[in-house]
This record gives structure tokens, sequence and C-alpha cells, in this order.
């Protein structure tokens, strides 16, 4: 082998294994340690970036900047992707969009007979708006995930629905997707309590020096959606006439805590809370195919009471508008 091949070889050894150490790299090109060192040394005059770490758990690996090496799609591969992407930002079938660019990066790359088809999956396929989903900015989140990984206490910079901006210190446990909507599931030191923040409202992020352990066994989807049904401030309380087995399949967690009755009672209750008790009332209580009456939560009652005098009205018999 050629010393250009044999450098080739161990940026392949590197990408496979981090952390191979000089011994390693001469076995299994069958030199020297000296002329191993030297091949990784050409790699770094040819701008690879290669890290070194001695002792004990050390050796050579890439560092960040490294160039991908090539990846092969199948027709089908190929084709979900686009669709994913199409299927998640419909923005991305615009060439000027972010996330457009890097789609169109990855289509050009693939070989005619794959990316043929995939590029014009892209062109025609039209996808409608998500009128409910909200893209964060990318830097912003990229600083939010540094500070999941390396448990880090940061202080947000972040705007209300209403507008107000205010500061606060968290313990960013994870960042949760969740019907086309970025959130940051954390601890706020400010509330002392659990707290969900929409991610497309943090306007900057800075990362403190105070360190955080997140919960054993955390899962922050199961933890996102218990608390996104409290803390709002239209309180809730519904009973259902019918078994929480039954009910359960049609309540959502954001909806409130869904708990049977109990002393021998047939039925359940459901508490929570709800920043907007129309949508409360029109799309989520009125899809419930069971009997249920509002015992708490003024406003929710309200609603209620004017969703049914609207439906009631609805179902008159023409003749006596006449």
């Amino acid at each position: 082998m050629s010393p250009t091949a044999r450098a080739l070889r161990a940026l392949e050894m590197l990408r496979a294994r981090p952390g191979t150490t000089a011994a390693e790299l001469a076995a299994r090109l069958h030199v020297t340690e000296r002329a191993a060192r030297r091949y990784v040394e050409i790699l770094r005059e040819a701008g690879v970036p290669v890290e070194s770490a001695r002792g004990p758990g050390g050796g050579y690996r890439l560092g960040r900047g490294t160039r991908l090496p090539p990846v092969h799609f199948t027709q089908a591969e190929a084709l979900g992707l686009v669709m994913a992407v199409l299927g998640s930002q419909p923005a991305a079938a615009d060439v000027d969009d972010l996330v457009g660019v890097a789609l169109g990066k990855v289509v050009k790359a693939l070989p005619d007979g794959v990316g043929r088809q995939a590029a014009q999956l892209r062109e025609y396929a039209a996808a409608a708006p998500d009128p409910y989903s909200a893209r964060p900015d990318p830097a912003v989140s990229g600083e939010l995930v540094d500070a999941v990984v390396s448990r880090r206490r940061v202080s947000l910079t972040y705007r209300g629905e209403s507008g107000r901006g205010w500061e606060a210190e968290v313990d960013p446990w994870a960042l949760v997707v969740r019907h086309g909507r970025w959130y940051l599931l954390c601890h706020s030191h400010r509330a002392d309590a659990v707290r969900t923040y929409r991610v497309d409202r943090v306007r900057a992020v800075r990362q403190t020096r105070h360190a955080f352990t997140p919960p054993k066994d955390l899962d922050p989807v199961a933890v996102l959606e218990q608390n996104l049904g409290q803390g709002w401030a239209f309180p809730t309380r519904v009973v259902f006439d019918a078994p929480l087995a039954e009910v359960a399949r049609f309540v959502h967690p954001p909806m409130g805590r869904l708990e049977p009755l109990g002393e021998g009672r047939v039925g359940c209750v459901l508490t929570g809370s709800t920043r907007n008790p129309a949508m409360y009332a029109q799309e989520w209580l009125a899809r419930v195919p069971f009997a249920f009456r509002v015992e708490g939560g003024e406003e929710l009652r309200a609603e209620i009471a004017a969703l049914g005098a609207r439906m009631t009205a609805a179902a008159a018999d023409p003749l006596t508008h006449l």
C-alpha cells in the first residue's frame, strides 16, 4: 500500500473506532508505531481534525468538522426521507427555506436512479401548512440541547403568549416535539415546579455554572403530557357517568387527571385546568360520547351551556321558525 492509501485506511479506522491507539493502527496497517503516527500527521496536514489523548482510555479520534463518509440510500429510503421532511415541514418544498436548502443538498447528492424520483416527489408534492405548528430558532434549540446533554442550568429570556417578556433560571430536562410544536421540559427555579415552555418563544439561552441531576427514570413525553393540563388560569372538574376504562380512550393527558369516583360509585372525574374554556368545551368534551356534568369551573360551565344552546337550536323543528 502507498503512504496515501495507508493514511486513508487510518482515516477509516478512526471513523469506525474512535479512541484507536498508535499501536492498534500500526498492527492493522502492518507498520511501525512511528509510521502510524506519521500517517496521522498526514491526515492533519490534509485538514482532517484528528484529536489525541494520552493515558488509559486515550488514543486518536476524529474531531468536529470531519466530512461524512458517502451515505447510500435505497429508493424507498430516499422517498421516505423526502416524505417525512415535507410532512413535518411543508415549507421545505421551497428551495429558499432553511430545511429546504438542506433537503436539496441531500437530493442532489443521490445517484441518478434514486435521486430523480426523490427530486420529482419534492417538486410535485404539495403539503398544506399546519396552522398549529411552530418552528423554533435552530440556534436556540442547539443551545438547549447542549445544556440538556451537559446538565447545566440555563437562564432563559422568554416571551409569553401575551407578548410579555421575562427571564428565569431552569434545569433543562428534555426537548419534546408534540403535534408540530417543540417544548422544553424543565424545572423552573422561579416557580419551584415543573414547567413546559414553547421553544419558539425562547429568545435567548445562557448556560450557567450550576449543574443539575434530572429525575431518575424520567419519561419526558409522559411528564410533558401531564404538565400541559396543569397550571392554567381556568380550573376544570368534569364528572362522567361511565367507567374510567371507557372514558380514558377519549381523554388525552392535557385535559387533566382522570380518576375513578371511588366509594363504589360508577363513573370517573377529570380534574385539570385550561387557558381556553371554549376550546376545552367544543374540541375536547364535545367529542366524549358519554354523559357528563361540569362540577367545577364557571367559565367552562358557561361555555358548555352556550354550546348546548347552540346545538339545541340547530336541531329545532324548522316549522317553529316560520
